[in-house]
């Protein structure tokens, strides 16, 4: 059974840091991109960033851009985002899916991707 687990998330002071992790079981990522996305309640899923499947792009939504850094490792069959300089505005629960094919895609949209596992809720609150 193809899925992808989210784990890492949690409640992090303003300012604070966070390092999600995707974890794949069932298939290897290493011929695809992957992206990570997030929705707040209420609001659309959005998304945030996406690795290519060698590692030599990446690109990510203007709201975290200097922020937040995907990487991946190919041998754990893991991709990961480090989240730094938190916001109140990054709350939200946090996914992580796979793009058929080995480059992200120009524009990271949630209908590009699929395999999506359950999330992880980040909480960035004083």
């Amino acid at each position: 059974q193809l899925q992808l687990v989210e784990s890492g998330g949690g409640l992090v002071q303003p300012g604070g840091s966070l390092r999600l992790s995707c974890a794949a079981s069932g298939f290897t990522l290493d011929y695809f991109a992957v992206g990570w996305f997030r929705q707040a309640p209420g609001r659309e899923r959005e998304g945030v960033s996406c690795i290519s499947s060698s590692a030599d792009s990446a690109n990510y939504a203007d709201s975290v851009k200097g922020r937040f850094t995907i990487s991946r490792d190919n041998a754990k069959n893991a991709v990961y985002l480090q989240m730094n300089s938190l916001k109140p505005e990054d709350t939200a629960v946090y996914y992580c899916a796979v793009h058929s094919f080995e480059n992200c895609p120009t524009q990271i949209r949630s209908d590009y991707f699929a395999a999506w596992g359950p999330g992880t809720q980040v909480t960035v609150s004083s």
